[in-house]
């Protein structure tokens, strides 16, 4: 393990490798499931699909006439009801994200996934490319591997993933 990674990064592998023995892989940095049984649900928005966030507090991503938003509701129940009530709707915001933001969003919660980020598919979808002497540096660093056009974070990686996506951007 790295140097300062220190006592909560021992105590997070082996609660990664104990879930790994009960049949529980992580799928996703802080979710585990038995293969076939992951959450449809999470896997939607880990892999930037569209979603609609229901409900007071709730967030969401959709493509509106053909523009990819951030939604986000009332958070108080009452007030959320009761804007549903007026307006059809409890949204407190619904703001454009650009190409740039979908782009940052999409690497940050593709590389919580265990499956990591599809290069090809993200650069077809954004226009953009992760730098080469970037992920050659992480790879090196033992944070990042790459299986021909799939970047994914190494168990060492997910420990620090803020900073590997920092790193990336």
């Amino acid at each position: 393990m790295p140097p300062g990674f220190g006592v909560l990064a021992v105590i997070e592998a082996e609660q990664e490798e104990m879930t790994e023995a009960a049949g529980l892989p992580a799928y996703e940095i802080s979710n585990h499931a038995r293969r076939g049984q992951e959450s449809r649900h999470n896997l939607i928005y880990w892999r930037y699909g569209d979603y609609a966030g229901v409900g007071p507090g709730a967030h969401g991503r959709l493509h509106l006439n053909g523009q990819r938003s951030a939604t986000a509701a009332i958070k108080l129940p009452e007030r959320w009801r009761d804007r549903v009530a007026k307006t059809g709707h409890g949204f407190a915001e619904l703001t454009a994200v650009s190409n740039d933001e979908a782009a940052r969003e999409h690497l940050l919660m593709n590389l919580r996934l265990s499956e990591g980020l599809d290069l090809r598919t993200y650069e077809k979808r954004w226009g953009k490319t992760i730098d080469a002497t970037k992920t050659a540096a992480l790879r090196e660093q033992g944070f990042v591997a790459q299986d021909g056009e799939r970047l994914t974070a190494t168990p060492n990686g997910r420990l620090l993933l803020n900073r590997v996506i920092e790193a990336l951007l």
